[in-house]
């Protein structure tokens, strides 16, 4: 991922309450760059709210 997020980092934001890519980023120290990750980064948020 970019800003040298890992999976494991991004579900630990979402553990934490992260909704929205930009509260991950945040979370994470980091900030969108390009936006590739996003797509990515929805999809753990979405398992993370079982599939809603």
């Amino acid at each position: 991922m970019c800003n040298a997020m890992t999976d494991a980092a991004i579900k630990d934001a979402v553990a934490a309450g992260a909704t929205r890519p930009k509260e991950v980023y945040a979370c994470c120290g980091g900030r969108a760059q390009c936006g590739c990750c996003t797509q990515a980064i929805v999809a753990i948020i979405r398992e993370g709210a079982g599939g809603r």
